[in-house]
């Protein structure tokens, strides 16, 4: 009788042994699940953020290109301003000298 009873002990404490092992295995198996997840969600974030940097980086570029465009207008229009500027000087003596010879022409129909 003796021997059956240890070895339904022994069977009992293999069972619950199994129980124990079939416990970590769950364990295991849920905590790794979640590591692939959180993996999984870092992973996306940081293409997104490589994503995200790259838009920047090509807004910079554009923005770049704006800025060397308009210095490039800017020094047109002062070099259009600076012959503007001498025109209006030329017209003026024009203007100074017509004046002048409608002084002597009058001075001459008198």
């Amino acid at each position: 009788g003796r021997s059956k009873m240890a070895a339904g002990g022994a069977a009992d404490s293999q069972a619950r042994f199994g129980h124990s092992v079939k416990g970590l295995l769950t364990e295991k198996v849920t905590s790794c699940g979640t590591d692939v997840i959180a993996l999984t969600k870092q992973v996306l974030k940081g293409s997104r953020s490589a994503e995200l940097l790259g838009q920047a980086a090509r807004n910079m570029v554009m923005q770049e290109d704006a800025i060397l465009h308009s210095e490039d207008s800017l020094r047109k229009m002062a070099i259009i301003t600076t012959h503007l500027q001498y025109q209006q000087e030329a017209i003026q003596k024009n203007v100074e000298r017509s004046s002048n010879l409608q002084d002597q022409l009058s001075h001459l129909l008198k």
